[in-house]
């Protein structure tokens, strides 16, 4: 099953700059390039990273939101308008926003200057993953594409033990481990 995924950053920090025609620009990333998540899905039984590029296709293809901690009601930029702006660089997915000048840019301004808000989190769906499951212990996956529904400051994690944490409907890996299965399955039957 392909489902939407979350990833909660709160290392990337944000940043903040007002221009002197009083727009208020956050700045961050979202995704760094081959940095390893902490342990993701239900029994912790994986780590991940992106590579670079992996969101090439959907900046091109989709129009991304910046929500208030995934609030679809509060969005805060959106790359058709230019309010937000993601590019891909040598580091990973960097984003701009512009704030919105009404209440909730201004509570979301605030809540970023006082260091409330300092996590960054995205949505997205893999396309195109490899699992590594040499070690056991440390499997890794790699989404070397994938689509981008979203970015969204956030003020803390889905989990609080952890800092990077699935927020989806069912864990990646066992997906992946169930669909890996059936395929065996499959195989033997067809050879018998």
């Amino acid at each position: 099953m392909n489902v939407m995924e979350k990833r909660e950053l709160p290392d990337y920090k944000v940043e903040l700059r007002e221009s002197e025609d009083g727009v208020r620009t956050v700045t961050g990333y979202a995704v760094k390039w081959n940095a390893l998540s902490q342990k993701l899905g239900y029994w912790r039984r994986f780590r991940e990273q992106f590579t670079k590029g992996a969101f090439s296709n959907a900046l091109v293809t989709f129009d991304q939101r910046a929500l208030w901690s995934h609030d679809t009601n509060q969005v805060l930029g959106r790359t058709k308008n230019g309010t937000l702006r993601l590019t891909e660089d040598d580091i990973g997915l960097r984003f701009e926003i512009d704030l919105p000048n009404s209440p909730m840019g201004d509570n979301a301004y605030e809540s970023i200057k006082r260091g409330d808000v300092d996590g960054v989190s995205f949505g997205f769906r893999q396309k195109v993953e490899e699992w590594d499951e040499n070690d056991p212990d440390n499997i890794i996956r790699t989404i070397k594409e994938a689509e981008l529904f979203e970015i969204s400051p956030t003020g803390f994690p889905a989990y609080e033990e952890t800092e990077v944490a699935v927020r989806s409907q069912q864990d990646p890996y066992k997906a992946y481990s169930d669909d890996k299965l059936r395929r065996k399955k499959l195989a033997l039957k067809t050879l018998c």
